[in-house]
């Protein structure tokens, strides 16, 4: 107790040890374990460390505050445990009960303080016992609440992490590639539906043909059993393979209607041979013969039909009125000459992009009994003094009814088998005022594919300009007003020359 405590100088330190460095803070700490100081009274300067203010109390108010100073400086470099050991060192050192430390000297106790030595040697044990309990326990509570043991990394925690990592990548990749396998599985089952779906309308359309043609076999024979002849007398010869006939509707007096479509949009000469040839599309114009046999209008069309080689002759007496009789007659006569898909119908003023009417049947060629045209359902007109008078309006019900679903008669197009059964069934098919209501009728107690083509009934520019701009050419172009361009002669090549396709685009159509 008697041993003294090495002074330290406040000023002029030249040792090796700085004032910053750990190894200082500790031995600051050592010599305020011996130097036991006062309590720290409720004036001192540190929040932690407070002491009286006598002149004696300068030495452990240095040795203090330096300990605090250098558990709050160092605090990242030593673990929390530590501060908090040094932290309670520093509170729980009380001024000692007899002696003080003044300037470097160890002051002796007076010699009342001496009495009952012996207790106070116990009671001092039993602080500094108490004191180390406390400072173990709070160690460990630090070393509890911080989690800090540095404990060596665990190498084969780090391998099974690793493992784990790369079993869930695994993992990850192999959901991938079954999701990628199922939607491919998916894509194929797809892609079956439709073939199969593809492969029974096609089944469809052969059976309905197939019915259709033995029909006509069987109506053949019963003429020829009744003495009569066949609707046409080229059903005796092969018929010649085609995609498309097209018929263009025309009279007697509409040769400049003709040249102004050859000049357009129907080829000539050797290009519409090689057009039928090449592409399967065959053109026409399609006429009947006068009242009078070998009249002069019958002369001037086989003039005409001598230079151009492009005429459909048909077993008809023209006339406005006759148009249903002419379309019964048109298709009958063209399925006898031509095993065509389709049978197209188109009047002389309407104006025709054949690239985009071949492409637009090809979509439908798979489907049986097709109906193909700008689908309209106008009013039944009853009163006789217009234009498109009704004269049997009273078998749709009261006035003001509408007709039944129809193609527009500007530009339609049929499917073999349609064609066929109007063929057989021509001398029984009723015969209305309006040729595409009559062909509109035939066709009521059919399964019948109605498709409303609205590139089928363009107008004329700059409706049909704009379309044909925006990637959506018209395959027909028209006037509404007139029920086709109206003074199609003077205006037809103006139409031709802003709406048309392009004189190649038939040729490179996908059929």
């Amino acid at each position: 107790m008697n041993a003294k405590i090495p002074a330290v100088r406040e000023e002029g330190n030249k040792e090796a040890i700085t004032r910053s460095s750990p190894e200082f803070c500790l031995r600051r700490r050592s010599e305020a374990t011996k130097a036991k100081p006062a309590a720290a009274s409720s004036s001192s300067s540190s929040p932690l460390l407070r002491s009286a203010h006598r002149p004696g109390d300068r030495r452990r108010r240095s040795i203090s505050w330096r300990v605090w100073r250098c558990s709050t400086a160092y605090g990242d470099e030593l673990s929390s445990s530590s501060s908090i050991f040094l932290v309670v060192v520093v509170v729980v050192v009380r001024r000692p009960r007899s002696g003080a430390l003044e300037l470097g000297r160890w002051r002796e106790p007076p010699a009342a303080a001496m009495k009952g030595k012996g207790g106070a040697l116990d009671r001092r044990s039993s602080a500094r016992w108490r004191m180390l309990l406390l400072c173990a326990f709070c160690f460990g509570l630090g070393m509890l609440f911080t989690d800090r043991f540095w404990t060596a990394p665990d190498t084969s925690n780090h391998i099974m992490s690793q493992r784990r990592r790369q079993d869930r990548e695994l993992q990850l990749i192999s959901e991938d590639c079954n999701t990628k396998r199922k939607h491919g599985e998916d894509k194929d089952i797809m892609g079956e539906v439709t073939k199969t779906h593809e492969a029974i309308q096609l089944l469809d359309k052969s059976i309905s043909t197939l019915q259709m043609e033995l029909a006509a076999k069987r109506s053949t024979l019963e003429l020829l059993r009744a003495g009569g002849s066949p609707v046409t007398s080229e059903t005796s010869q092969p018929r010649k393979k085609a995609f498309v006939v097209i018929g263009v509707n025309t009279a007697f007096s509409s040769r400049k209607r003709r040249d102004s479509v050859r000049e357009t949009w129907m080829p000539q000469g050797a290009k519409l041979q090689q057009l039928e040839d090449q592409k399967g599309i065959v053109i026409r114009f399609t006429i009947g013969h006068s009242a009078t046999s070998n009249s002069i209008l019958d002369k001037a069309i086989d003039s005409e039909d001598a230079q151009h080689r492009d005429f459909l002759r048909l077993d008809h007496v023209e006339g406005y009125h006759e148009l249903s009789a002419k379309t019964k007659i048109f298709f009958s006569t063209a399925v006898g000459i031509w095993d065509a898909d389709f049978y197209v119908k188109v009047d002389d003023d309407v104006h025709v992009n054949l690239g985009m009417l071949a492409t637009t049947l090809a979509r439908h060629k798979s489907k049986p009994r097709t109906y193909i045209g700008c689908m309209k359902s106008g009013p039944v007109l009853a009163d006789k003094n217009v234009k498109y008078h009704e004269p049997e309006y009273w078998k749709f019900g009261e006035e003001g009814n509408k007709y039944f679903r129809h193609a527009t008669g500007q530009i339609y197009a049929i499917s073999k088998d349609l064609a066929t059964y109007i063929s057989i069934n021509q001398p029984i098919l009723h015969k209305f005022a309006n040729e595409d209501v009559s062909l509109g009728s035939w066709f009521i107690g059919l399964e019948v594919n109605h498709i409303d083509e609205r590139n089928m009934c363009c107008g004329t520019p700059p409706d049909c300009e704009w379309k044909g701009q925006a990637g959506n050419v018209c395959v027909a172009s028209f006037d509404w007003s007139c029920s086709g361009i109206c003074k199609s002669v003077e205006r037809i090549k103006e139409v031709h020359a802003r709406c048309g396709e392009g004189d190649s685009a038939v040729w490179s159509a996908l059929i």
